[in-house]
């Protein structure tokens, strides 16, 4: 009987994404792989973690996983030459890339990156947590592969196995991330380049009626007009005025 790829252990001598990472930190157990980066942060640095017993995601969540079944990784990137806004975009591109080469899994970007599957009702395959610090980003990536549906923490989650794709290969998954986020990040080099047009195509926020909850409460409703060069989200108002959001919890209405 051949081997499952997904019950293959996570093993750093099978993730080879190549330069400029550093060798992958492989983790039984921690409580944030985000909190083992900062504690050692050199610069293409990658820590991977079986399990996470204390995981969080944008806005102060909580995101847990099924040991065995996801992906749960932090990586420290150089704040690249236009400024650090776009990373968390152009990261939440570098999963999409790597989930359909390697699953063939189609995913779409509601801003700034949250990874859906528009298959399986534009439930959340994977999210993402960048943090500032003074040696580069930490980005933290949480994404589902293998968990079953019915291990899933809530019913807007999936993982590639619910969405029709069971037994993805972690190790494989986790290279092809990396290569595609150090490839996205080189290719960065402002308003326009094609990076930043890469994800302006795979968000499907963009061209929606919107609802953001900001961070201090207020609610903005309106068309998501485009991202900016900030990576902000562009939003129009029913009275013709447009504000630019950096920050909040975006609820897609409608298409438009």
């Amino acid at each position: 009987m051949s081997e499952n790829p997904a019950s293959r252990p996570l093993d750093a001598a099978s993730v080879t994404p190549g330069e400029p990472w550093l060798p992958v930190d492989v983790r039984d157990r921690v409580g944030s792989t985000n909190d083992e980066v900062r504690a050692d942060p050199r610069p293409w640095r990658v820590v991977v973690a079986d399990v996470q017993e204390s995981g969080r995601g944008r806005l102060g969540r909580a995101w847990t996983t099924t040991p065995g079944t996801a992906l749960a990784v932090s990586v420290l990137v150089p704040v690249p030459a236009s400024g650090p806004s776009w990373v968390p975009l152009l990261t939440g591109l570098a999963v999409r890339e790597a989930v359909e080469e390697v699953a063939g899994v189609t995913t779409s970007l509601k801003w700034p990156n949250d990874v859906l599957v528009p298959s399986d009702g534009d439930r959340k395959l994977a999210g993402i947590l960048c943090e500032w610090s003074p040696e580069g980003v930490v980005v933290g990536t949480g994404l589902n592969v293998d968990t079953a549906r019915a291990d899933l923490p809530l019913d807007t989650a999936t993982s590639l196995r619910a969405a029709g794709a069971p037994g993805v290969d972690r190790n494989a998954l986790l290279t092809a991330y990396l290569r595609h986020l150090a490839r996205l990040l080189r290719d960065d080099t402002g308003p326009g380049g094609g990076a930043r047009a890469a994800y302006g195509r795979a968000c499907a926020t963009v061209g929606r009626d919107v609802e953001v909850h900001e961070p201090g409460g207020r609610v903005r409703s309106g068309l998501a007009t485009g991202v900016d060069d900030d990576g902000r989200l562009t939003v129009r108002s029913a009275a013709g005025s447009t504000t630019a959001v950096s920050a909040g919890d975006v609820v897609h209405v409608r298409s438009r």
